[in-house]
Parts: C-alpha cells; sequence; structure tokens
C-alpha cells in the first residue's frame, strides 16, 4: 500500500493542521495565573481533555463554542475558582484563533495538487471557517459537528463521512493527530490512516485522551511537511 494510491484525504484540523495545544494555552493559562493559580501545562490540558470528551459525548448536540464554555466553568470549580462567565464565552469563541502549525499551510498547497481534501472536524461551522483562512486552503468538503449531529470519536461521525464524501472507502485516507478522536474510530470503520504524531516530543495524550487499546494507523510521521516527503519520495 503506497500513499498514492488514495485519492482523497480526510484531515482532523485541530491538532493536526492547527495548533490548538498552543491557543488553549494561551486563553486559560493568563486567566488562571490572574486568580493566583499555578497549573503546570500538562496538567492543565489533561484536566481540559477529560472535561471536553465528557461534554462531546454527553451533549452531541451542542456547538463546539458552548461545549468550551461549559468546560471553562468546570475549569473553575476543579481549580477551585469561581465561574467566570465573560472569560467562558471568550475561550469559546477563541477557536478561530488559534495558531496553525507552521507547515500546514505549505503542506496542504502541496496535497492539494494529489488530492481531494476533506475537514472531518469536531467544531462548528463559523469557527472552522476562521481556521481554514489561517490555512490559506479552499477544501473541497467540510463537515463538522454541527453537520453531523455527534462528536468525535462516535462512528456515526464516520458514517457521516463514507455516506457523503462521494469515494470508495478504500481510496481515502484518514490524517490525523488523535488517536483517541480519530484514529481508533477509523480503524473501526475500517479506514485507512496516517497518524501525524504532532506531539511526538513530549509526554502524555496532551488536550486529548489516550484510547484504551492503542490503534494501528498504516503510517506515522511527525509533521505533515514530513507526510509530504514521503508522497514526494514515492515517485
Amino acid at each position: 500500500m503506497k500513499l498514492r494510491d488514495f485519492t482523497t484525504l480526510t484531515f482532523d484540523v485541530y491538532g493536526t493542521l492547527i495548533d490548538w495545544e498552543t491557543g488553549l494555552l494561551a486563553q486559560l493559562q493568563p486567566w488562571l495565573k490572574a486568580r493566583g493559580i499555578a497549573v503546570r501545562d500538562d496538567n492543565l490540558l489533561a484536566e481540559f481533555a477529560r472535561l471536553e470528551s465528557q461534554w462531546e459525548a454527553e451533549q452531541p448536540r451542542l456547538l463546539y463554542p458552548e461545549i468550551l464554555e461549559r468546560v471553562h466553568g468546570d475549569l473553575a470549580r476543579h481549580f477551585s475558582t469561581s465561574p467566570d462567565q465573560q472569560a467562558a464565552r471568550e475561550f469559546g469563541a477563541s477557536v478561530g484563533s488559534w495558531p496553525a502549525f507552521a507547515d500546514s499551510r505549505e503542506a496542504l498547497q502541496y496535497l492539494a495538487r494529489h488530492y481531494r481534501l476533506v475537514v472531518l472536524s469536531n467544531v462548528d461551522r463559523a469557527s472552522l471557517g476562521r481556521s481554514a483562512a489561517l490555512l490559506g486552503t479552499e477544501f473541497d468538503l467540510r463537515f463538522t459537528a454541527q453537520d453531523i449531529g455527534s462528536y468525535k470519536p462516535s462512528l456515526a461521525n464516520f458514517e457521516y463521512i463514507l455516506a457523503h464524501v462521494g469515494e470508495e472507502k478504500g481510496k481515502i485516507l484518514h490524517v490525523a493527530q488523535s488517536l483517541f478522536h480519530d484514529h481508533v474510530p477509523a480503524s473501526a470503520m475500517g479506514i485507512s490512516s496516517a497518524w501525524i504524531d504532532r506531539r511526538h516530543d513530549k509526554e502524555g495524550g496532551g488536550a486529548t485522551l489516550s484510547p484504551k487499546d492503542m490503534p494501528r494507523p498504516a503510517w506515522t510521521y511527525r509533521s505533515l511537511a514530513e507526510f509530504c516527503e514521503a508522497h514526494a519520495a514515492e515517485r
């Protein structure tokens, strides 16, 4: 099996193309420090991961900014400080300002010459639109949790993309960072995947939960640029 055997790449965005952990910490750490609360980045991200996945599973119809607002309130209670509605709203509205990884824009421009590019994202349409502008890429299709009515790792999200992408399963390669949100369900659905291991030099799962059973992506790369290099080398 080769990367060039596929015609369509389906992308996770946040954690894969957008550096969401930097974006999350830029919002949360100043707010906590202003209240005299010191928390290690990895501990803060781990608590965020737990709360976010809980809200997404229990309230799949909430828009992602609403999920973030509720997570913010729960973080306040977890760290023994009072909830801050204004800060929670700002947190929910911050998604579109989270920075892109340095290699994302150029890599997407390269990949667009060889594949259809499709988004399967755990956010809302408005937030994704702002992030897509940062990435400078016209994706062929965009599917969000708002469109589907559930959040990854629900298999419903992957069933939806198979029903709407207009390509046979064997020609689709899912490209993502999160083992929990993306590679486990992709594997369960029989969809090939490439792991962009953005956290290869860090311990723990960061802002995503670790899966109970480790999936086996077909390929593993440390960056999207490395993925492109591997594709180019197949000529």
